[in-house]
């Protein structure tokens, strides 16, 4: 499909779903980490390490997931990933002990890996002029699923227990017969003759200073967000929030992060990309600080506030970065969507044990210099207008 032709909205859809469903089940883990926490007697050392597993094989190992969808072009990785994420998250409920907990929670998170390069690597072959505003729509699949998924995994907790989590497969399974009648085979991108390196280096080529620059932007970016959501559960826990109003404040935060993506999106395809990204740096930095220090009621619309810039320029990250190197998507997409994510998340562990020693609260007030840091490279990004796409 050629940028001049209309973006093919059915598949748009198919592929939006696609991320709905196996975000879904990944947006369980951070609610239930206070959870966790109690049921585990865990320390906030340990509870980095889960959200630090977890980031590890959801994100970090896309780059070579994606490596593998673009060699062996099937719906393997673009159904079979959301079915086993769908499958072992539920099951923690029923995990024995601590390691064992890790274990479902790595295995779900894998199946996050499969999935996300080769779905997002196909957006653009079906968004004909409109690429900025369909990766977007694809975005906001992922984020409304963290938006909606804590208050559906912390209602069923609170009512059921944390063994009730395996009701919750009742939700995907009619949505992955819907999506095995829909979703196309991924067409790959040329690269099956490079060994992997081989197709980085063919994919990204002349343009990896600007991929570097994006990278370490989406990396602040994803620090930002992944020790705000992973520990601000635990911290409202800890000051009497009940676990539905924990639920609640995470998918108030995501969900503005859907909002906010989808209007980022449409935004550069007029401006360009730099001045999102320096809005959404500049404002995210003041409302991390209040989003920790005030309490009340306030919570519930910084949570809102803070997730609303925090999360807005992630699509165009994966955007930004397949426009300069349009010859490998899949692989651009787990760079930016997976790597810098899992880099980001993976130093929750560090975090948690920076907490252990000088208190949660302390530790996060630190949060507000990552976007102020990540303005300087937001100076150094490439700037290449979507709506030039086709011209």
């Amino acid at each position: 499909m050629t940028a001049n032709q209309k973006a093919n909205v059915g598949v748009i859809a198919a592929l939006t779903l696609v991320h709905f469903t196996g975000d879904l089940y990944a947006s369980f883990i951070n609610p239930l980490l206070p959870v966790f926490a109690d049921s585990f007697s865990l320390s906030m050392t340990q509870v980095g390490l889960l959200a630090g597993v977890n980031r590890l094989f959801m994100f970090v190992v896309q780059p070579l997931a994606g490596y593998f969808a673009d060699h062996y072009r099937s719906r393997l990785f673009v159904l079979g990933g959301p079915l086993l994420t769908m499958v072992f998250i539920p099951l923690v409920g029923y995990a024995p002990s601590f390691l064992f907990l890790m274990a479902f929670i790595a295995i779900g998170s894998i199946g996050q890996a499969l999935f996300h390069p080769p779905v997002a690597g196909m957006i653009s072959g079906y968004s004909g002029r409109h690429f900025g505003f369909s990766m977007s729509i694809f975005n906001v699949g992922g984020t409304f699923a963290f938006a909606v998924g804590p208050i559906v995994i912390t209602t069923i907790v609170h009512y059921l227990g944390l063994k009730g989590a395996v009701y919750s497969m009742l939700i995907g399974l009619p949505l992955m017969v819907v999506l095995f009648k829909t979703v196309p085979k991924p067409e790959g991108e040329g690269l099956t003759s490079h060994g992997f390196f081989g197709s980085l280096k063919e994919a990204i080529g002349n343009a990896w200073k600007g991929i570097v620059v994006i990278w370490i932007v989406m990396v602040l970016r994803a620090f930002v967000s992944q020790a705000w959501l992973t520990f601000t559960p635990v911290l409202f826990a800890r000051e009497g929030y009940s676990l539905i109003s924990v639920g609640f404040i995470v998918s108030m935060f995501t969900l503005a992060g859907t909002l906010s993506g989808l209007l980022a999106g449409h935004l550069a395809d007029r401006l360009g990309y730099k001045p999102i990204f320096y809005a959404s740096s500049l404002f995210t930095a003041p409302l991390l600080f209040l989003s920790i220090h005030l309490g009340g009621n306030w919570v519930f619309p910084l949570a809102f506030l803070t997730g609303f810039f925090s999360l807005a320029t992630l699509p165009l990250g994966v955007a930004l970065g397949q426009e300069i190197a349009p010859k490998g998507k899949s692989m651009v997409a787990s760079l930016m969507m997976g790597l810098a994510l899992g880099v980001g998340g993976v130093m929750s562990p560090l975090v948690g044990k920076f907490a252990d020693l000088y208190t949660l609260k302390a530790v996060l007030y630190w949060l507000p210099v990552a976007p102020i840091i990540s303005l300087f490279f937001v100076y150094h990004l490439p700037e290449k207008s979507p709506s030039s796409k086709g011209a």
